[in-house]
């Protein structure tokens, strides 16, 4: 009997050792799109520190040690950063800049080590961009700003590269966001535009006044030319000749009871030329 539970308690003591140890394996895992930067935290015996790189998706391995993964996200991240400056003609100009970035592969060591890990952006990037930026569009004016928009960003997107040209890190593309200038300023446009605009009015309305007199000109011309033919067409001989005529037509009438003497030259009506 005393032997079943002495070999009962060496098993059991077994089970509890194998137990604790599977316990106390890890499996580091980076997921996709990132790199694991696996290390081991310090034991009483030995300094723990860098053991190796997974490559998301993926583990790193089952081991005994109290390995650990810090994961860094290798894929491009917009960082948008806001900026209210005093441009070259004094005005205070707000904008966006945003940069697309990313931690080059295989470099996850660098970046741990070197580059202040998960918060490299913050620690290393975030002020010298904002610097950048400052230096590049405080040699513009405020309607060059929105006009050179793109010129401007392919400066600081050529300024942040070099900035980082030995560092683990890469600006895959840059762009000036929203520009937004003081209020008197936009106020002094609106009041341009709507000044163009009751310009551009007033000139059609002055376009059409010429045109309505230019026409009422010619019309006037065509009857000046009318009453000048029938002016010239008027003669003595051609008003006695329409005045017979009419009395003609009236002493036929058969209600006729007016009596017409002729008083002229040869029986005709009389027609007094001033």
């Amino acid at each position: 009997m005393r032997r079943i539970i002495i070999t009962l308690t060496v098993a059991l003591s077994f089970l509890m050792a194998a137990t604790l140890g599977l316990v106390a394996c890890t499996n580091p895992h980076a997921p996709a799109g990132h790199e694991g930067y696996v290390f081991e935290e310090p034991r009483i015996i030995g300094e723990g520190g860098f053991r190796g790189v997974v490559q998301g998706p993926g583990n790193y391995g089952i081991s005994a040690f109290r390995n650990r993964s810090i994961n860094i996200d290798t894929r491009p991240t917009t960082y948008t950063e806001q900026f209210s400056i005093l441009v070259k003609d004094d005005l205070n100009v707000a904008f966006d800049v945003h940069a697309v970035m990313k931690v080059r592969q295989g470099e996850v060591r660098s970046v741990v080590e070197a580059f202040g890990g998960l918060h490299w952006y913050e620690r290393f990037i975030k002020e010298p961009f904002r610097t950048i930026v400052r230096q590049s569009v405080q040699e513009y004016s405020s309607r060059e700003l929105k006009s050179e928009r793109d010129d401007i960003a392919t400066s600081i997107q050529a300024a942040l590269s070099a900035y980082l040209e030995n560092a683990p890190f890469e600006v895959v593309r840059l762009a000036v966001g929203n520009i937004d200038y003081p209020a008197v300023v936009s106020q002094a446009v609106e009041k341009k535009l709507a000044a163009k605009q009751l310009l551009e009015e007033k000139q059609t309305q002055r376009e059409i006044a010429q045109r309505d007199a230019e026409i009422r000109v010619e019309e006037a011309k065509g009857i000046a030319a009318a009453q000048k033919i029938i002016n010239a067409t008027l003669t003595p001989n051609y008003l006695q000749h329409e005045a017979i005529q009419a009395q003609r037509s009236m002493a036929s009438a058969p209600n006729h009871t007016t009596v017409y003497i002729p008083v002229g030259s040869n029986g005709l009506p009389l027609v007094h030329t001033p």
